[in-house]
């Protein structure tokens, strides 16, 4: 089957395609975590569109060899395009060269098909394992039947099945009619194959898009192209939650190219369809040019009266009352804090900021005969699929979602909004139609990271071991309905739980948390909670065992201490591996030379480690800072336990490096300003984002496999960055920093 024929194509249509280029054997899997794929591989059959055909393939071989691996997953940069299949083709023994790998469009026959959470990888790696197994036991067995020989005799090996003792060998080609009529074996009888035997997992693949990427060839949704396709903009209440009160509709409707414009009534959903103004034109320029000239009156609404000013002063009063909710009260931590020997006392805060991925968000949409089709870069399908029908009242059969590659996402994506706002254009369109975002809708309509404030108290004991932490978490909430009654509550990935370090590992420890109503957007971005949450406990515990006068690693290692592993307790119910912890921390030390090095003034190391996502991190950062100011990180030294097995090493190296330049920038630059409920900030002029020159200049990357199950890594390498940089920066001047971004603390020494 040839390139051409399978570029874009989705599930269905692959079928259809595949069915005109000859029979071949197909085997496929609910990817339901909560059965054993063994029991829900399909029976194979021969590649035709029939009646009795159920198209959930993952693995499909054809009559020439050639073996085609759907990939579920949004590929957002995280290279689970590339990862994942090289799972099956493991197990499979064919040669990754000799594969080919298809994005699948939404379809519940492919299970959860959702990126975010570094999930990808620990929900279908044993799953995956099963599926390859169990092809390549099935070609096995069809040699075996064909030979007339036990099968026991035969191994598979390069696309093949060979019989050693005679050297006879049978291509997969060769042997699919046969296995298409094969049973499928039981799960006892399916052997995965011993990692010590692994060719392809743990070795350097370049991601499966690189050439695409690199020719400039079409990926993504941006590149989306229809026969008369129109091009749409939206525009937006810049107070969030605004609502249109009128527009100039008939002056835009005369400018050159533009087929329509048009009022959009929206709801009050802040990651649904918004009231906004749609302009649909021949051109993306032509809509960019006549929204310029757009006039929209608008009811702003309450939020119009916010702004961080205000917010920042609302959260010191609510710092000096209890907090609204309790978290976690171990002990008596205010009795133990005044009768410690000595109290450390700090206040940090951190802003809003953007996911600001390289791709704006886009969608493209086609509504015809009551059916609509969707090309969207989107890390969450099924939540896209679903808004457009309880929006529209279309049902979700008649909605076909195509994903396409993004150019970047870090949770963004995980929010439909965009994708709505497509699929609502569309609908009053007699043609596809392409919504892009410019830069400035990115910024401001984004669903940002929340901002927070936190004030923490600490006591040691004469000999210097913590004995009591106090932290009241102010942060940013919704009002929600629970019961029947209205609730605030804390914004996604604005919230603490009392399972965070070093909430069970304290005899006496008050957390609290105090939501402050806003209508600002927020979502997950990259390593929710942890990004922050990491950087503001382990600066405080650095200036915890400095007060001390400890050595910063001692200090984290007497408070892990040998609790072993401890089970989740609150809401989260996270567990946590104390052992594990102990063991990153321990390697990232030896490796930096932590203790061994003698710095001059303006020269730092600092340390941090933290568990995000299932992954256990520790982080040495070196840093020079001049008597001016001026930041240079020069070294970043990071051990990471995420278990057994490193899939791509190619791809894991580049996970752990751009989590750290990604931490960087965000700890460097990035913060957004709130007026009269909107941000201020509009372009990357005003919202810098790291350049080469602020890059760490070594990224020393270590990982540790241990004999714990894999776990994901696209976030987990993150949250530990920013408080080695910033205890990095106190070990160089004398300087604390408990405000983000960096910008906002002076630097300089003498």
């Amino acid at each position: 089957m040839s390139a051409d024929l399978l570029e874009n194509a989705g599930r269905r249509d692959f079928l259809r395609k595949s069915a005109l280029t000859g029979g071949g054997l197909i085997l496929g899997s609910y990817l339901n975590t909560a059965y054993s794929a063994a029991n829900l591989v399909t029976k194979p059959s021969a590649l035709a569109e029939t009646e009795s055909f159920r198209p959930n393939a993952f693995i499909r071989i054809a009559p020439s060899g050639a073996v085609t691996l759907i990939s579920k997953q949004p590929e957002i940069g995280q290279g689970i395009k590339t990862s994942l299949p090289m799972i099956i083709a493991e197990e499979l023994e064919v040669n990754w060269k000799d594969v080919l790998i298809i994005q699948g469009d939404l379809d519940p026959a492919y299970g959860s098909q959702n990126a975010g959470g570094s999930r990808s990888t620990p929900t279908n790696y044993e799953e995956f394992h099963r599926l390859g197994a169990t092809a390549r036991t099935m070609l096995v067995e069809a040699a075996a039947r064909i030979w007339v020989l036990p099968a026991a005799e035969l191994i598979a090996r390069d696309g093949a099945v060979h019989h050693p003792a005679t050297g006879r060998k049978l291509g997969y080609g060769q042997l699919v009619a046969t296995a298409a009529d094969l049973p499928v074996p039981d799960a006892e009888s399916v052997r995965l194959k011993s990692p010590e035997n692994y060719k392809l997992l743990g070795t350097r693949i370049g991601g499966v898009d690189n050439p695409s990427i690199v020719t400039g060839k079409p990926l993504f949704g941006i590149d989306v192209q229809l026969p008369g396709l129109l091009y749409a903009v939206y525009e937006k209440s810049p107070a969030f939650g605004g609502k249109v009160v009128s527009a100039n509709l008939d002056e835009i409707r005369s400018l050159p190219g533009v087929r329509d414009a048009f009022i959009i009534e929206g709801g009050t959903d802040l990651k649904g369809l918004l009231p906004g103004v749609a302009i649909v034109a021949d051109s993306t320029w032509e809509a960019f040019s006549a929204r310029k000239q757009l006039k929209v009156v608008w009811d702003e609404g309450k939020v119009a009266a916010e702004s961080w000013a205000g917010f920042t002063a609302r959260a010191q009063e609510l710092s000096r009352q209890p907090g609204a909710e309790v978290l976690r009260n171990d002990g008596d931590a205010k009795a133990a804090l005044e009768k410690a020997d000595k109290t450390v006392e700090a206040a940090y805060s951190y802003p809003f900021i953007s996911h600001a991925s390289i791709e704006p968000q886009n969608s493209t949409a086609w509504y015809k005969d009551g059916a609509i089709e969707i090309w969207a870069p989107t890390q969450n399908p099924e939540a896209g699929q679903k808004i457009v029908s309880q929006t529209l009242g279309i049902p979700k059969d008649r909605i076909t979602l195509h994903i396409t590659r993004s150019g970047g996402g870090f949770g963004r994506r995980l929010i439909p909004d965009y994708i709505i706002e497509a699929a609502a254009i569309a609908q009053r369109v007699a043609a596809p139609v392409k919504l892009t975002w410019t830069r400035e809708d990115d910024l401001r309509h984004d669903q940002y990271r929340a901002g927070g404030f936190h004030f923490l108290r600490g006591g040691l004991d004469g000999k210097g071991k913590l004995i009591a932490w106090h932290n009241h978490f102010v942060t940013f909430g919704h009002k929600v309905i629970v019961d029947g009654k209205p609730s605030l509550e804390p914004g996604s990935g604005a919230n603490l739980s009392g399972d965070e370090f070093p909430g069970r590992w304290l005899e006496n420890c008050l957390l609290e948390q105090t939501p402050l109503e806003c209508g600002i957007p927020m979502g997950p971005w990259r390593a929710p909670r942890s990004n922050v949450l990491a950087w503001v406990f382990h600066s405080f515990i650095d200036e915890l065992a400095h007060a001390a006068g400890r050595d910063p690693l001692e200090f984290r290692l007497e408070i892990l201490g040998d609790k072993g592993f401890l089970l989740g307790t609150g809401k989260q119910g996270i567990p946590y591996d104390v052992d594990r912890m102990k063991h990153v921390l321990r390697h990232v030390a030896e490796k930096a030379e932590w203790g061994k090095k003698t710095f001059p003034r303006g020269q730092g190391q600092g340390i941090a480690f933290h568990f995000s996502h299932r992954g256990y991190i520790a982080q040495v950062a070196e840093v020079t800072v001049s008597r001016e100011g001026k930041l240079k990180v020069d070294r970043v030294v990071v051990s990471t336990d995420i278990g057994a097995q490193i899939v791509n090493l190619s791809g894991a190296e580049n996970q752990v490096q751009g989590s750290v330049v990604d931490g960087l920038g965000a700890l460097m630059f990035q913060e957004l300003n709130i007026e009269k409920g909107r941000i201020v900030q509009s372009n990357f002029g005003d919202y810098p984002m790291i350049r080469i020159d602020n890059a760490p200049t070594w990224v020393d990357v270590h990982f540790l496999k241990t004999d714990h199950p894999v776990t994901g890594l696209g976030e987990p390498a993150l949250p530990p960055l920013a408080p080695a940089v910033c205890n990095a920066i106190f070990a160089a001047t004398g300087i604390r920093v408990r405000q983000l971004p960096l910008l906002r603390t002076d630097l300089s020494w003498s």
